[in-house]
């Protein structure tokens, strides 16, 4: 698995910890910026990563600005995108197995980077339980393609 994380000025002090636990984790990741805690548009990064999963380029990505809110809006415009904005590890647990996410999204204002590291490895450490799940992530990309 390959990773691509994406961060603005708001999120840019939990990249280290999700980068850390990525490590950890035995996951390869590739950072797609920012660098710095200059201003920047969020949107940017979330099209970069998404655009990356689309490709194929990596499996799965990682958001983060100040809330993780804008990220997400912004991810789940990509069609074949399952952005699940995070706030606790049971979130980031549902969001594999119930809703099969493929991008994680958290806020630098409002996680810790401690719990950014929990969040990252209950997120990539669950699987998705398929079955009833199955026929709703369906319904989500018959959603996308317009077919409800």
């Amino acid at each position: 698995m390959k990773v691509a994380i994406g961060c603005d000025h708001g999120g840019i002090s939990l990249k280290s910890a999700c980068m850390e636990a990525l490590e950890e984790l035995g996951i390869d990741y590739v950072d797609e910026g920012t660098y710095t805690e200059e201003s920047v548009d969020y949107p940017d990064y979330a099209a970069k990563v998404c655009q990356m999963i689309k490709s194929g380029e990596v499996d799965k990505g990682i958001l983060l600005c100040g809330t993780g809110i804008g990220m997400a809006i912004s991810a789940n415009k990509f069609k074949g995108i399952r952005c699940a904005h995070v706030a606790d590890e049971y979130c980031a647990q549902m969001a594999i197995e119930h809703n099969n996410a493929n991008v994680l999204a958290m806020g630098g204002r409002i996680t810790s980077p401690e719990q950014a590291k929990r969040f990252v490895k209950k997120f990539f450490t669950s699987e998705f339980a398929g079955d009833r799940h199955q026929r709703r992530v369906d319904k989500i990309i018959a959603l996308e393609n317009k077919e409800l």
